[in-house]
């Protein structure tokens, strides 16, 4: 009786019978070891993952933020400005010379309706 074919695809048979060519048995797939080639390594414990991150960080933190300023000091610069006004404006109509303002302004017809 013949082996099927999935019998002759591992294991120490040829996986092609006919020509007697042999890839190797599962897990162990591959050709001839190849020469001239030289490979290094470096062991894990030996390396330095975070060699130069805190001097990186700053100059890449320094770079994008040159890079992006244009576009977030000015809406910054007038929202803090107008915000400014405000309250120094809220805190003059809150003080005693505001009022007083608000009541000349009201008796001679010019403020506000108020309830």
């Amino acid at each position: 009786m013949r082996p099927t074919f999935p019998r002759l695809s591992g294991g120490s048979q040829p996986l092609d019978t006919k020509h007697g060519q042999f890839i190797g048995g599962w897990g162990n797939l591959g050709s001839q070891p190849q020469k001239g080639i030289t490979s290094y390594a470096l062991s894990a414990n030996r390396q330095r993952p975070l060699a130069g991150t805190a001097n990186a960080a700053v100059f890449n933190v320094w770079r994008r933020f040159r890079a992006q300023a244009l576009y977030f000091i000015p809406p910054l610069l007038i929202a803090y400005t107008t915000m400014n006004w405000a309250i120094e404006k809220n805190e003059y109509y809150n003080s005693k010379h505001g009022r007083a303002e608000a009541e000349e302004k009201d008796a001679l017809g010019g403020g506000s309706v108020r309830a």
